[in-house]
């Protein structure tokens, strides 16, 4: 019996809840004047609601009715309370975008402690920021709908030949594949190259991309037009004329003029030839192209900061190597609101009033393995690393009475997964048995799909709504090789404890560990130092770069880190 409904309980897309930021944007730019109104009008929404009558009160239903929007008014006034946060991230966002129309970006501050964090070495640089300024001016000069635009875009069909009508733009068009996770860390990863390569990202809008996530640069749009030229660009492999590799071990560098287009294959499979790309170092062909199509189902970051020619431009950006996704993901992931209201319902229902919040992960790669064994390895790792307090065998006496004033000290657990089992079971163990502490634990998880799917927007809308929740966690437990997890963690600035991959159906010795930083492992990166460019020789790529380690829980992946002499004590 599920006594508290925290599964398949009220469903997350009805549950009325106010968030905490419900001010209109103004028209001046200034965020300090929008809340000076703000407060004005708050103080006017409570005169009119002590003089209304009380019969208001007896109205219920859709979010305009009466009894909602006093409900939502006294909120908002409740959030200004407390102390203003910096909705713009120490400049990381601008204050041009309608705070209506995606209200996740200047409200999620209110809901992650980190994003408020005092450990200022993290935050974004003024140099980042002066490069994202940059960047949104590229998009809004190049991107869809523009003159430049259009004749790349004739230019692309035709193929036309005359190099010095480039507008100077250059395109990176996305095909980001796989589960959500996968995509959200190569659409971030991507975005970080094209930044670094002075290119405009388009992001293929097929995907479900368009759907779960607004809209990051002022003024234009990174989705790429339906009515795109390039024909068939969808359907390339490895095998086209038009890869890097072919391209280069062809010796097929000259002018960009004899290149229409080329196409970048890295994903986790990719051959190392084809991951050369990682190597180009602006005095080859690449740079000079320009429309380059990117495919791949990866964090491809690690690999860029081997790259000696963009290693300057990286430590300018970031200081700290072990924040990368974190700082990039603040910038450009923000959830619609139809993602973001799923997302407030949930926390404010089962996670708001926890003293603490632990978020767990599961993600079950190998399905013959026995779901409890699962949740010993769990439960093992909760236990060791203290993060949920044990529970008294055998039956129990009697429970104290409540005394007036005491409030046993309580911690909600989010779980994720496709499976339920595992929720009921952790569940079940703390309404069966006492706390050995006298904690009170509350289970919850928001859905349990069964099996994943690709592509369908609702079962995408819904594993964005948890990894945000996994990210609005005080402390997190995840599933090695998962991106679901790597997105959860590293969304919230979590490092996580990494539970280790079952290996033939059987839970490792080391049950989980704490991760070496709270960026996601890079699948299938580049093993080889560029400066040489041996792919057919495997390196240990951390003698080059410290930053660059290999993951925890897959060996042949790589991790941006800060060396150990860098962190703070």
């Amino acid at each position: 019996m599920d006594t508290d409904g925290s599964r398949g309980g009220p469903d997350l897309l009805v549950i009325e809840e106010a968030t905490p930021f419900t001010g209109k944007k103004a028209k001046t730019p200034s965020i300090v004047n929008v809340r000076r109104r703000s407060s004005v009008v708050n103080a006017v929404v409570v005169a009119l609601i002590m003089t209304m009558p009380p019969v208001l009160l007896i109205f219920s239903g859709r979010l305009d009715d009466p009894a909602v929007w006093i409900k939502s008014a006294m909120a908002g006034l409740g959030a200004r309370r407390e102390s203003r946060k910096d909705v713009l991230l120490g400049g990381l966002l601008l204050p041009e975008f309608d705070e209506q129309s995606c209200a996740s970006r200047y409200q999620s501050v209110y809901y992650r402690k980190n994003m408020t964090r005092k450990n200022m070495t993290r935050s974004p640089t003024p140099y980042l920021i002066s490069r994202l300024r940059e960047q949104e001016a590229l998009q809004r000069r190049c991107g869809p709908g523009t003159e430049p635009y259009t004749r790349a875009s004739e230019r692309l069909k035709s193929g036309e030949k005359n190099v010095d009508t480039v507008d100077g733009c250059s395109y990176l068009v996305l095909l980001a594949y796989r589960g959500l996770g996968n995509r959200i860390l190569a659409t971030a990863s991507a975005f970080l190259y094209a930044m670094l390569t002075n290119r405009v990202l388009l992001v293929d809008r097929e995907k479900t991309l368009g759907d779960i996530f607004c809209e990051p640069f002022p003024g234009t749009t990174w989705l790429l037009p339906l009515d795109f030229t390039l024909e068939g660009y969808k359907d390339l492999g490895e095998e086209a004329a038009e890869t890097y590799a072919n391209v280069t071990l062809r010796n097929n560098t000259g002018p960009a003029s004899e290149h229409r287009f080329v196409y970048i294959t890295l994903d986790h499979g990719a051959s190392p030839a084809n991951r050369l790309a990682y190597c180009d170092d602006r005095r080859q062909f690449l740079h000079r192209v320009q429309w380059v199509v990117l495919r791949t189902d990866c964090y491809i970051a690690p690999s860029l900061f081997l790259n000696p020619v963009y290693q300057e431009e990286l430590d300018r950006m970031f200081p700290r190597k072990d924040a990368v996704f974190y700082v990039i993901s603040r910038y450009l992931l923000h959830p619609t609101n139809d993602v973001w209201g799923m997302v407030t319902r949930f926390y404010n229902s089962y996670l708001k009033n926890g003293d603490e919040t632990l978020g767990i992960q599961i993600r079950v790669l190998d399905e013959d393995t026995p779901p409890q064994n699962i949740l010993d390895q769990i439960l093992a790792c909760t236990s060791q690393e203290h993060l949920l307090p044990g529970v008294v065998a055998g039956a129990g006496g009697a429970p104290p009475l409540p005394t007036a004033g005491a409030r046993a000290r309580t911690k909600a657990v989010l779980v994720t997964g496709l499976s339920g089992w595992h929720h009921d079971r952790i569940r079940e163990m703390y309404w069966q048995s006492a706390t050995a502490d006298g904690e009170v634990v509350s289970v919850h998880q928001p859905s349990h799909e069964e099996y994943q799917e690709f592509f369908r927007a609702m079962h995408d809308m819904k594993a964005l709504a948890e990894m945000y929740l996994l990210s609005m966690t005080d402390r997190i437990v995840t599933s090695g090789w998962s991106t679901f997890g790597y997105v959860g963690s590293g969304l919230g600035g979590l490092t996580p404890y990494l539970m280790m991959r079952p290996v033939h159906r059987k839970v490792p010795d080391t049950t989980c560990k704490r991760a070496m930083s709270m960026e996601p492992c890079a699948q299938g990166p580049a093993y080889f130092e560029c400066t040489r460019k041996e792919y057919n020789m495997v390196l240990h790529t951390n003698n080059m770069v410290p930053h660059v380690q290999a993951c925890e829980d897959m060996a042949w992946g790589l991790k941006l880190t800060e060396p150990i002499a860098n962190k703070e004590v």
